[in-house]
């Protein structure tokens, strides 16, 4: 039977006074994992969604087994973008595949995960001319 509520947290990262009934088996895996490749026969969309994975931060927690979901996400979601009609099931299911790659913010939100992306030089700032001149035209 299988446990509910939230993912529990690591063990190195928990605090706590008592053992649990069963340890944690910690598998030691070096190497880098390799991406495959998009198919080519994906519809654009899947193919670009599928390519901006590689470059996010929740990559690099990415297994092969998340990888081959993340294929099959993008063969379904190109599926989809392919077809005459929209199946709001099928989108559904693309949406609970993309959730548990932790695609969004609110997904690793979810997972406590939060992705500090470092930008260089200074932050570009809005411009905000039109506010400018309503603000003198309002003004008197």
């Amino acid at each position: 039977m299988g446990v509910t509520g939230p993912v529990p947290k690591r063990d190195g990262e928990r605090r706590r006074r008592n053992k649990p009934d069963t340890p944690t088996e910690t598998v030691p895996v070096s190497g880098e994992v390799p991406v495959p490749a998009a198919d080519p026969a994906w519809h654009p969309i899947a193919r670009d969604w599928y390519a901006s994975l590689a470059g996010s931060g929740q990559a690099q927690f990415y297994e092969p087994s998340d990888w081959a979901t993340a294929c099959y996400t993008a063969h379904v979601m190109s599926e989809i973008l392919n077809a005459d009609t929209l199946s709001a099931a099928l989108i559904g299911a693309v949406n609970t595949l993309m959730s548990s790659l932790l695609t969004t913010e609110g997904d690793r939100r979810r997972v406590r995960m939060e992705i500090d992306r470092k930008t260089t030089g200074k932050p570009k700032l809005a411009p905000v001319t039109v506010m400018d001149t309503y603000r003198d035209a309002f003004s008197g």
